[in-house]
């Protein structure tokens, strides 16, 4: 297995077998060995030979180990071992009842704890303030009841190899429409670990057209509720995802028009990322191809791109058979409609190997080439297992009962890649790049510049390479007007903040178009975009007939996106303190009167007060305290508050101390008005500077944005990236979706 060292790092973090003392019991091919053998055991439920299943078993250890095809990450880690639960995705109904409320956040918890994510539609809950009969109380509605599932996945670690992850959707037309849509508003941590999506009926989509009202449902009893403006809904979740991130937007009629078991049930969510419409209790098992290896002398191999496709779609079956799912019910629906959900990654390093722009005409239609080959070779593939294995239960009555004889109710999916493709050397899913050369911390605040090896290939070939030019790409991630780089090469290495907007909507719907399920994409924007900007977007989603759509305007909501600059190190301040002979410092008493005041500042961890007090002599202490938070960050804001104090009492410049606390970053940083907090530190230090008076920078990051200041990965310190509907880090692996 030719991985890089990086790619070695993240399957020793989060991959491979370990030791109780924490030590990888695998190397990488041990673990392709294992969850190879595994998966073709499945073959003995169809009469195969020892000698046949030994066959298959290597045409699966063949297609990972040359990195053709990885599994979605639960199948790679949990195949072969103890845990066996295979499925990243999974929806779970819920009922307006409080023994299915409950119920499902019971259910949930044993999905995140085996290392899956949930999606769940709200719609069915009724409206806050409704009347309860059983209690003759009233309701307080779907989002109050999203804040204690958020709690409940906050609590779960899950053995520290994958996050829990929610998506959350509710029905345009549920009275509880408003508070749905601006439940983020504040971008405080009470849903901190949800997606949200508004599901949009043709219904409200018509009327947004034509500017007229539309009906609101009340779930418990469909009678109308009232009306409300189709285009200023549409109006306020732009602003509000222009604001924050979120809502993002699913077409629900059109999914259900898709759906292929109609019969069985109406799909009401998708999971976490959005890719994957499910129907309650169904899980989805992903994986895909890397459309890097598949070029071969300057064109794509068809012919090895048919037979991985093939070997993909084998092995995901297989999958079905061989999991262990955490529910019953689950184990049920996912047998009887055999749903896969196969896609790609390692498109952007396709279209350079072919030398096309991703933002051009021929991009577009190079996505569509590729994904109907995949999707034709998939579904032939899909018959010849229903041949040999029969259909899937559920086929009497589904879209294909008549028309084809078929394994698999869907077969292909466009699914986020975020840890895959760290593995597998290459972009993710079908994202443009990310930088073309970044920054990311190493062992002891060492920085390392990191560099696409396509792009460095290219520059040492055509004589145009140099240490100073890729460290002058990393200050800015891109090469965009970049005279050092020839035009050609700016062309083909477009990264997300160069390429238009539009052009990541047509590239969605180039491929939604041969996908069965639907499609994981980020459209990118730049902070100084507009409302109309984003409207625009949602719009072209519609018209072009994607199934949904997410948008990140850069700096907008508490994970930032992207740092590509260097961290620009300010030397510390000299001043003189109190020296003792020996040149030990010694803080002076602390008076017994001060005067002072208290700075309400916002942070990721919640609202953090932060006391500054000074006597005759100038600042003497700092105190900082959480609002009604606890913990270590109550603990730690304490700490740092008093060693500040400590130091203004020993005589340390407080300039000195707002330096080596500015800027110092935490994974969930605030915006606020004028800027960012990122961090409790960060936040005293700019309350320090305030009281000071002092015009204080943000930070000295550069970046390929206006806004310029972006967090750590909290594993391992490097930048995080949202891509593909979520915030990874490009570096270890680590993802807010996991």
């Amino acid at each position: 297995m030719d991985v890089t060292q990086n790619a070695r790092t993240v399957l020793e973090r989060r991959y491979l077998k370990k030791g109780m003392d924490g030590k990888p019991l695998e190397e990488p091919e041990d673990m392709l060995k294992r969850v190879a053998a595994n998966i073709a055991e499945a073959e003995k439920n169809y009469g195969k030979t020892e000698k046949e299943i030994k066959g298959i078993e290597r045409e699966f250890f063949e297609a990972m180990d040359n990195l053709y095809f990885l599994p979605n990450s639960p199948t790679l880690m949990n195949a072969g071992r103890e845990l066996q639960q295979l499925s990243a995705c999974f929806v779970l109904p819920i009922e307006d009842t409080m023994e299915s409320i409950f119920g499902t956040l019971r259910d949930a918890a044993l999905i995140h704890k085996s290392g899956g994510g949930t999606g769940f539609s709200f719609s069915r809950i009724r409206p806050k303030d409704d009347i309860v009969l059983s209690t003759m109380g009233v309701s307080s509605g779907p989002v109050s009841f999203m804040k204690v599932f958020n709690a409940a996945t906050e609590a779960i670690k899950q053995g520290g190899t994958r996050r829990g992850a929610n998506m959350g959707i509710l029905r345009v037309d549920h009275p509880d429409i408003l508070d749905f849509i601006t439940c983020k508003a504040d971008n405080d941590q009470t849903l901190t670990n949800f997606n949200i999506s508004v599901a949009m009926t043709e219904k409200f989509m018509d009327a947004v057209k034509n500017g007229k009202d539309y009906e609101l449902r009340n779930p418990r009893d469909g009678k109308i509720t009232g009306k409300l403006n189709a285009r200023e809904i549409f109006d306020l979740i732009v602003h509000m995802a222009w604001k924050t991130g979120d809502p993002g937007i699913v077409f629900l009629d059109r999914i259900n028009a898709e759906n292929p078991t109609p019969h069985v049930g109406e799909i009401e969510s998708t999971n976490p990322c959005g890719e994957q419409p499910l129907l309650p209790y169904e899980s989805c098992n992903l994986g895909s191809i890397n459309l890097y290896r598949m070029v071969k002398n300057g064109d794509v191999d068809w012919e090895l791109l048919k037979q991985t496709v093939r070997t993909a779609v084998h092995f995901l079956d297989n999958v079905i058979d061989m999991n262990r799912f955490p529910l019953e019910e689950i184990a049920k629906n996912t047998r009887a409609n055999r749903k896969i959900g196969l896609g790609i990654m390692g498109f952007a390093d396709l279209l350079i190997m072919l030398g096309i722009p991703y933002d051009s005409e021929e991009g577009a239609a190079m996505a569509e080439k590729v994904m109907k080959f995949i999707h034709d070779a998939g579904w032939e593939m899909s018959r010849e297992l229903a041949e040999k294995r029969g259909t899937f239960p559920n086929y009497e009555g589904s879209i294909y009962d008549g028309k084809m004889t078929v394994r698999n109710s869907t077969v292909t999916t466009i699914a986020p890649t975020g840890t895959i493709s760290i593995i597998a050397g290459v972009s993710s899913g079908i994202e443009p790049l990310f930088a073309v050369s970044y920054v990311r911390n190493v062992m002891d605040n060492d920085k390392l510049v990191e560099v696409n090896p396509l792009f460095r290939k290219i520059a040492m070939e055509r004589g145009f390479y140099s240490e100073e030019l890729m460290e002058k790409i990393a200050e800015h991630g891109t090469v965009e007007g970049m005279e050092e780089v020839p035009e050609d090469v700016r062309k083909i290495f477009r990264t997300a903040h160069d390429i238009n907007p539009l052009w990541h909507v047509k590239m969605q719907a180039a491929f939604q178009k041969y996908t069965d399920n639907a499609v994981s994409k980020t459209v990118n924007f730049p902070n100084s975009a507009t409302e109309d900007d984003i409207r625009e977007v949602y719009e072209l989603a519609y018209e072009l007939n994607c199934k949904g759509v997410t948008v990140y305007r850069d700096g907008s909501k508490s994970m930032q996106v992207l740092s590509t600059g260097k961290t620009e190190k300010k030397s510390d301040a000299n001043s003189e303190g109190n020296i003792e002979e020996g040149g030990i410092l010694k803080p002076r008493p602390r008076p017994k009167t001060t005067i002072g005041l208290t700075e309400k500042m916002k942070t990721g961890c919640g609202n953090l007060y932060v006391t500054i007090n000074q006597d005759e002599d100038g600042l003497c202490e700092v105190f900082a305290r959480m609002g009604k938070s606890g913990g270590c960050a109550a603990a730690q804001s304490e700490a740092v508050g008093r060693l500040v104090s400590l130091a203004l009492r020993s005589g340390i410049d407080y300039e000195a101390i707002v330096e080596q606390l500015e800027g110092i970053r935490c994974p969930q940083p605030a915006w606020v008005e004028g800027g960012m907090i990122l961090s409790c530190p960060d936040a005293i230090g700019k309350a320090l500077a305030k009281h000071m008076d002092i015009d204080i920078k943000l930070n000295g990051h550069k970046s390929v944005v206006d806004a310029g200041i972006y967090p750590e990965c909290p594993e391992c310190g490097s930048i995080l990236v949202i891509s593909e509907g979520c915030a990874t880090c490009p570096s270890c692996g680590w993802s807010k979706c996991e």
